[in-house]
């Protein structure tokens, strides 16, 4: 039996979590669910420390890289969040894998499979933990930039919009238009699926099924019916985008940064 202790602010997060780690092994025990930085300290102080550690990034008191200043955590840790931005922190800290939400049950199963790879080694814990930095230091450093400027055709001519002028995209009338800061408004070719592996995700975040917007032009953010957030884009636009419950929390995320 597996023992686990989830430290997860969002209770659906941590629901649905378990009810992944139960599917995929039904002896895993999930011993403990904490939500906060202050609670974790204190219960890893007091309490013995599981096989293995689930624990989110962003909580609701701050970053979870806290906890290892008040108490040593001699487990491995598998980190979860909503950006990747912190990978190379988490593993420096015991963590094995890195997983992003929402978590997929296929990821989740590699990352349960490496968890066990590395108990059966427990002499070569430092040595794995090492080569995970170092692999991880390689991929960031792989990573394709993102595009810094889009050529579009407009008539009979070509123009090149380069990305800080990008406002947000939208699929509108079964087509995609980019609209720029000064609301100039070009058809293109992408898909808004195609759109969200090309550009930052620093820089633009995908609202819901018709909206990319940029950092930049988020006018304001309003409480809306059942945890739904409503979006209000400048330059001014006629109507607010909503955006579900599920986004609600990433948007806030990736807005306090």
């Amino acid at each position: 039996m597996m023992k686990v202790l989830i430290i997860e602010d969002e209770a659906p997060a941590a629901r649905r979590l378990q009810q992944l780690l139960e599917s995929h092994d039904p002896t895993i025990q999930v011993i403990s669910i904490i939500d906060s930085i202050e609670d974790a300290v204190q219960w890893l102080k007091n309490f013995r420390h599981p096989e293995l550690i689930f624990m989110d990034i962003m909580l609701a008191d701050g970053q979870s890289f806290e906890i290892f200043e008040h108490v040593e955590v001699r487990v491995p840790i598998i980190f979860t969040t909503a950006y990747d931005e912190y990978a190379i922190r988490a593993f420096k800290v015991n963590s094995i894998d890195y997983l992003l939400k929402p978590i997929e049950p296929l990821l989740l199963a590699q990352a349960l499979n490496k968890y066990r790879f590395i108990s059966q080694s427990p002499g070569n814990f430092r040595e794995i933990m090492e080569s995970l930095l170092l692999s991880q230091m390689k991929d960031t450093d792989a990573r394709p930039t993102f595009k810094s400027r889009f050529l579009i055709r407009s008539g009979a001519q070509f123009v090149s919009v380069e990305t800080p002028e990008v406002a947000w995209f939208c699929f509108e009338d079964k087509l995609t238009f980019l609209y720029t800061t000064k609301l100039k408004r070009y058809m293109l070719d992408h898909t808004l699926d195609e759109l969200e592996k090309l550009i930052d995700p620093y820089l633009f975040f995908r609202l819901n099924r018709q909206y990319i917007t940029s950092f930049s032009a988020i006018g304001s953010v309003h409480n809306y019916f059942n945890g739904k957030l409503k979006v209000y884009l400048t330059p001014e636009m006629e109507n607010g985008i909503v955006v579900s419950k599920e986004k609600a929390h990433y948007l806030k995320l990736w807005l306090n940064r």
